[in-house]
């Protein structure tokens, strides 16, 4: 339970749909999320790369990995918070992200921090 207490890094999402760079009759849906990522536990982490999984309605799933987050790596002190909006395109109107970021704390720790699954949706196509 202790290290628990010690890396504990929590991740949340908010979504949005962008309609203007969006075609549907192309299959293109674009969509908005802003991460919010907090060091909840007592040892400064950093953030050095990411891991994602983005599946749309038709279970065409994407990968995606790479360092850190928008060109950076953050040092989260406890208690602190980053946050950052990127975006990805869908070929449906509606599917999930999910996946981890890869931390190492500063006493050399290197973890994952999960990302819990998220929906993007066009508005109004999910009841």
């Amino acid at each position: 339970m202790e290290s628990a207490k010690k890396y504990d890094i929590s991740v949340s999402a908010q979504t949005q749909f962008i309609a203007d760079q969006s075609d549907e009759a192309k299959h293109r849906f674009v969509f908005s999320y802003t991460v919010t990522i907090r060091n909840s536990g007592s040892m400064p982490a950093q953030l050095i790369s990411r891991h994602w999984i983005i599946t749309d309605s038709h279970n065409q799933v994407q990968e995606v990995r790479g360092l850190g987050v928008i060109g950076a790596q953050p040092l989260l002190m406890p208690g602190e918070h980053f946050e950052y909006t990127s975006g990805t395109a869908l070929a449906t109107p509606v599917g999930t992200m999910s996946g981890s970021y890869q931390m190492v704390a500063e006493d050399g720790t290197q973890f994952d921090a999960p990302i819990p699954e998220f929906t993007l949706s066009v508005p109004r196509v999910l009841h």
